[in-house]
């Protein structure tokens, strides 16, 4: 029989910091999005994790730092999302792109559902604004337009813009079931291509079109 304190040895398994501390991050998305964060403890957390308390605040600083290390994770989407994809078309590889983010949302399904309908707070929001940022520059990066220079803040702000689209978009396949990941998938990098191919063209065209100067009228003889 396995004793109490063979139990907890066997939990309290010895990791790397990394490792450690990656692993708290899991249960604690696990925890909030199960419950709320009001609802969860360092305490809970720590049990979970198989640690004790205080290195929660260790690695963390306490349950607000990690609570904000949680949305940091879901909010922001990681580099592998966009590495190693093939040399092939730019809907081709935004359809990749696409379909590892929602792998990442479908994984942390209940979390991520937690995090968007929280109330944001400025901390939160920092961290939402910083999360589009970083989607605008991966999908740059998929598209092969990370040169980009003509127009290239109004079309960052176009991609960021995608982001709030991609969150209401999220509920009505995780929540309502309105959509399917299939349908989902194909809706979200429809819009990007639509955005990188028909919308960013016409704007740069409609600038350029404003800054030319209207032609004079013949003079009469």
């Amino acid at each position: 029989m396995t004793t109490g304190t063979q139990a907890s040895g066997a939990r309290r398994r010895r990791l790397e910091p990394a490792e450690r501390r990656a692993e708290i991050l899991a249960v604690a998305r696990r925890l909030f999005g199960a419950g709320s964060y009001d609802s969860v403890s360092t305490s809970d957390i720590a049990e979970a994790a198989g640690v004790a308390r205080p290195l929660i605040n260790h690695y963390f600083g306490g349950k607000r730092e990690l609570y904000l290390e949680v949305v940091r994770q879901l909010m922001i989407v990681p580099a592998p999302v966009t590495e190693s994809l093939p040399d092939t078309t730019m809907e081709e590889r935004l359809a990749i792109g696409v379909d590892r983010w929602l792998d990442v949302i479908e994984r942390n399904r209940d979390a991520w559902l937690v995090v968007i309908a929280a109330g944001r707070d400025a901390e939160i929001e920092r961290i939402i604004l910083e999360g589009d940022e970083i989607a605008a520059d991966r999908v740059l990066e998929t598209a092969l337009m990370s040169d980009v220079t003509e127009g290239r803040e109004e079309l960052r702000a176009m991609i960021r813009s995608c982001g709030e689209m991609l969150r209401a978009a999220s509920r009505e396949w995780l929540v309502r079931g309105t959509l399917d990941r299939a349908t989902l998938r194909t809706f979200v990098t429809e819009t990007i291509v639509s955005l990188l191919k028909v919308t960013y063209p016409a704007v740069l065209a409609a600038r350029s079109g404003a800054r030319t100067p209207p032609e004079s009228s013949p003079s009469s003889a």
